[in-house]
């Protein structure tokens, strides 16, 4: 009610001055003011005044320690979601905001016309912590992996080529942006966005792990149609563009062998091959990178999520070659860098060095991984596979259980447990990497209760 008061209240306003409806900042009139809008009805302001783009529960969080987040009504809950593989210390973490809070008080932003230091010393860190040679910083991981595209078509447009392929994973997920959601190579997040049913030209997808079909797809794509060739064009690929590990695919790990292959396919043609790092890099596989995990090294990587600890920051590292491709006016990103999010990642990349929270991550991903499968045990007609990194996990629910991915993460929170799905038939178990082994125990003790309720 307080919200539908409060909205007529403003058509007055809007409406008053000369009997006119145009609305309030077109006729310059005094401002609402932030806080003389009633909030105690949450649900009722976004259903109000927020674009539906998100399908929510009905949750409100208030505040967040350690593992622990706390909502409107005083109920707390153990959080393996962590901002969806975000969060990796977890919340309140006083060295994050110690650095965060320093900041603030200092310099928050200026242009990248200028030289930003705690810019310049992240990118030290990525570069000496890794096989890249240089970074470049964005906000967000879609916004890095678009900066990978434009990279590699500038790349092979070096190279002579006009029509640029870049090769992605079915059922992959690299973005919402309309480049990067081009690159996912799932038809279901298209729906609606294209260009006389065309999305953003120059993708091709092959299946994850597919080797030989990938092969066969770099043969087709680095072969020039004749007619196109008679018009002074010339096709080739660009890139081969994959998660080190599928997240919204399913929490599919990546293949060696295939990864071997797409190494050696790029070095063949001069394509690059691209890693999208976004979910699965800082320390979430028990490695700092994903691809660690997988004996290649990528010419061009993208990170975002948890690089910031929860503080929106992205980046798009290249090496070799590679990281020289783009100069002055080809790419850029007014947030990128800036002194509040590189503070809020150096404090990140301190936290992990410091604690050595690489190690960790390897004992509890173990002990999740151990867990999961006794539960897969007792409850075979529910639960099928264990899958995954570190602390990146998901299991399988079998499509006769009875129950779906989506139910069970819904039942989950009631018991006081957060998870996602990923994908309709896993639930993902991403904690932050501080996580606890006693936290751990109790998470697989909320998942037992809950699969009893269907066995």
């Amino acid at each position: 009610q307080n919200v539908g008061a409060f909205s007529v209240h403003s058509s007055r306003v809007a409406s008053t001055t000369a009997g006119s409806a145009l609305h309030a900042t077109v006729e310059k009139i005094s401002l609402v003011s932030p806080d003389s809008i009633p909030d105690d009805d949450i649900p009722g302001m976004f259903e109000k005044y927020v674009q539906k783009t998100y399908g929510r529960y009905n949750l409100t969080i208030e505040s967040g320690e350690g593992c622990t987040l706390t909502d409107s009504n005083g109920k707390t809950y153990l959080d393996f979601v962590a901002g969806i593989s975000t969060c990796i210390l977890g919340h309140s973490n006083a060295e994050l905001t110690k650095a965060v809070s320093e900041q603030i008080a200092t310099v928050h932003h200026v242009s990248n016309l200028y030289y930003i230091p705690s810019q310049a010393k992240l990118a030290a860190w990525l570069v000496e912590n890794s096989c890249a040679d240089k970074a470049f910083f964005c906000n967000s991981g879609a916004e890095a992996n678009e900066g990978a595209i434009k990279l590699a078509r500038r790349h092979a447009s070096n190279r002579g080529i006009t029509d640029p392929v870049i090769i992605t994973a079915k059922q992959s997920f690299h973005g919402r942006t309309l480049a990067a959601l081009s690159a996912t190579g799932q038809p279901k997040y298209h729906q609606g966005f294209g260009y006389n049913g065309e999305m953003v030209q120059g993708f091709k997808y092959v299946t994850y792990n597919d080797k030989d079909e990938l092969e066969a797809m770099v043969k087709e794509m680095n072969t020039t149609p004749e007619e196109d060739a008679k018009e002074g064009r010339k096709r080739g690929v660009a890139a081969i563009m994959m998660e080190a590990l599928q997240g919204e695919g399913g929490i599919i790990t990546g293949d060696p062998e295939f990864f071997a292959t797409a190494r050696k396919l790029c070095d063949e043609s001069g394509a690059l091959l691209i890693c999208d790092e976004v979910q699965v890099g800082m320390g979430r596989s028990g490695k700092l990178w994903g691809f660690e995990n997988l004996g290649i090294e990528p010419d061009v990587f993208t990170s975002a999520k948890a690089l910031g600890g929860g503080v929106p920051i992205g980046a798009m590292l290249a090496r070799g070659e590679a990281a020289s491709v783009l100069g002055p006016g080809d790419h850029a990103s007014t947030y990128g860098g800036n002194p509040l999010a590189c503070a809020a990642g150096l404090a990140v990349a301190q936290y992990l060095c410091d604690h050595d929270v690489l190690t960790k991550v390897q004992e509890r991903g173990a002990q999740l991984s151990a867990g999961l499968a006794t539960l897969a045990e007792k409850y075979p007609s529910i639960l099928a596979d264990t899958r995954g990194w570190g602390l990146l996990k998901g299991i399988k629910i079998n499509d006769d259980a009875g129950v779906t991915a989506g139910e069970l993460v819904g039942e989950l929170m009631e018991e006081g447990l957060l998870t996602v799905a990923a994908g309709p038939s896993v639930v993902r178990f991403v904690p932050p990497l501080i996580v606890t082994e006693e936290e751990i125990d109790l998470a697989l003790e909320m998942f037992d209760r809950t699969l009893k309720k269907h066995a």
